[in-house]
């Protein structure tokens, strides 16, 4: 007896121990940093003959180093000893290398910054997740410590103080103290654009209101349309206006000046009242709203779908509910997707966000507001790109005192939305951690397992070469995982610009696409591609029009769904 009573005695101390162990780690580490790196600290210790060996290799490169800067002061050329990295913006100006002191000081970091990240790389007895923690991490660190980032050693910063009179670092105080203002550091001038007036200027109305989404239609500019509709489902990461930036860019003009009935969701940005909303909600007052609208104002018994980034993943999972919910009477006629992620099991860099206890973290910031606050969730995609995304702003606002230069792009890209506190912990449960999604029937979307397998539409998949939020290979798996024909098509650059591509004489990107054959994998596609010079847009409207129906007179509105007010509505405001 009295043993039992000490073993449940034992059981609940050792309960109550991890729980408080998880409790500290969520208030001081909630991304295990510490730990992986005591881990690594320790596999490092246990193998002196390596550790050595990484010690020897950094010396004779500092010695390498030292002789080249004392030769440098005798009047010798630079020759880099260890050059950055050709697209490393942060040392292009010539003073890196035509004065000794400051190449030196160059070489020094470059030296310090490679062995540390190689060495960590080589570290013995971690995972290829600790790895890739530690390595992010450690990236963060040795980013933020760059020369360029600190006004006294930052050459360019300097000059730029002198030559001013002082005025560039007013200018760069007064750029820091707006932005600290804001929360956010400036990526582009925010005073050059409006939504309405310069960006997402394309005429249509609004058709449609819920608690989830506006709905817009866009007006006809040719004497006849396509009448099976086009709609196109956002992310509600983000806002629906980059697919329709302004005329030259837009998607949205584009589509409608070839001849397509254009609808379009514009997500309500959630606040805390909303914290309930759920996947299901997405799907059947989102996804499965619009497509009624559509199918209502256009009087056609199908649409064609499009989702772009996370709005590809829900079209997939509409797709896969609906072909089981209501087989034979989907009323879609094909589908394309845009960069859209359906199997999470290789997510990209994203991933180092991803465990248990990052997830934990991310719930209990939820939990106190109701959803996740957009900048917080812009905050983690900058870090994955913080040379370019942070730190490249950081030294040009404060250090040089520049205002940034209007980009419409990163204007949206700061144009942050939330996400409510339900439907993104399933988001990140089942999808990124669980990967239910590519698994016949483990996950339930209004009351309906799924399965990737009864997807029976036309696919046109797109996926960006240099995508790092998600990843062109990984997207390319569900090319094996549906029943439907697909076509995969590469565009160049990454997850924005290589979607937002108008063709035309300025148009520099390319693009390969073909059809996947039955288990063949990513790289073997493309290596049975040609490279297509262009964009990519204009094979992609060749290959919708046949499952666009006749042309019809066009339609604005209806009686049951008659225009509330003109695009680009107040969802897109808030």
């Amino acid at each position: 007896m009295s043993e039992t009573i000490f073993s449940q005695f034992y059981d609940e101390q050792k309960q109550r121990g991890a729980q408080l162990q998880h409790q500290l780690r969520q208030a001081l580490d909630p991304f295990g940093l510490a730990e992986t790196t005591l881990k690594a600290q320790l596999a490092w210790l246990r193998r002196p003959d390596k550790l050595y060996q990484a010690y020897t290799s950094y010396g004779n490169d500092l010695l390498r180093i030292q002789a080249s800067a004392l030769r440098r002061y005798w009047g010798e050329p630079d020759s880099d000893v260890i050059p950055p990295h050709p697209d490393d913006p942060r040392f292009v100006d010539p003073i890196w290398c035509d004065s000794p002191f400051w190449d030196s000081l160059k070489e020094w970091y470059l030296l310090n910054t490679r062995w540390l990240q190689n060495n960590l790389y080589e570290t013995p007895g971690l995972c290829d997740q600790e790895r890739s923690i530690s390595a992010f991490w450690l990236r963060q660190v040795l980013n933020a410590m760059a020369p360029s980032n600190f006004l006294l050693t930052n050459p360019t910063a300097i000059t730029t103080a002198l030559e001013s009179r002082g005025q560039s670092l007013i200018k760069g105080w007064n750029n820091f103290l707006r932005d600290m203002a804001k929360g956010d550091i400036s990526m582009t001038d925010l005073d050059a654009f409006t939504v309405g007036e310069n960006l997402a200027t394309t005429p249509g109305a609004v058709v449609y209101r819920g608690k989830l989404l506006e709905v817009i239609h866009y007006e006809a500019n040719t004497p006849t349309v396509h009448k099976v509709p086009l709609v196109l489902v956002s992310p509600w990461i983000n806002k629906y206006y980059v697919l329709d930036l302004n005329p030259q860019k837009s998607m949205i003009q584009y589509l409608v000046d070839q001849g397509f009935s254009v609808f379009v969701t514009s997500w309500k940005n959630p606040d805390g009242s909303m914290a309930e909303v759920s996947l299901d909600d997405y799907l059947t007052e989102g996804v499965a709203q619009i497509v009624d609208v559509a199918c209502e104002i256009s009087g056609s018994d199908k649409v064609n779908l499009l989702g772009y980034c996370i709005g590809g993943t829900l079209v997939t999972m509409y797709l896969a509910w609906a072909n089981r919910a209501i087989p034979g009477k989907v009323p879609v006629a094909s589908a394309t997707l845009l960069t859209t992620l359906t199997d999470f099991e290789r997510p990209g860099d994203i991933e180092v966000f991803i465990d248990e206890d990052g997830l934990d973290f991310i719930d209990k910031v939820m939990e106190k507001k109701g959803y996740l606050d957009g900048k917080e969730m812009a905050a983690s995609f900058r870090l994955l790109r913080s040379n370019g995304l942070i730190w490249n702003y950081w030294a040009s606002n404060y250090l040089l005192g520049e205002t940034p230069m209007a980009f419409d792009v990163l204007y949206w890209n700061m144009d942050t939305t939330r996400m409510p506190k339900k439907m993104h912990h399933s988001y990140l449960r089942e999808l990124y951690w669980s990967n239910k999604l590519v698994q016949p029937d483990a996950m339930t979307l209004a009351g309906q397992s799924i399965d990737l397998k009864q997807i029976t539409q036309p696919l046109y998949m797109v996926g960006a070469e240099e995508d790092h939020i998600a990843p062109w290979k990984q997207t390319f798996t569900l090319a094996d995982r549906v029943s439907g024909p697909v076509q995969f098509t590469l565009s160049t650059s990454g997850h924005i610009i290589g979607i937002i591509n108008p063709p035309g004489p300025k148009c520099k990107r390319s693009y390969w696409q073909g059809v996947p054959q039955a288990g063949q994998s990513a790289d073997e596609w493309l290596q049975g591609q040609q490279q297509v010079a262009g964009s990519w847009w204009t094979n992609w409207v060749e290959w919708l029009r046949p499952y666009s129906g006749t042309q019809v007179k066009p339609k604005l509105s209806s009686r049951k769904h008659a225009k509330l007010c003109d695009a680009p509505g107040s969802y897109v405001l808030e």
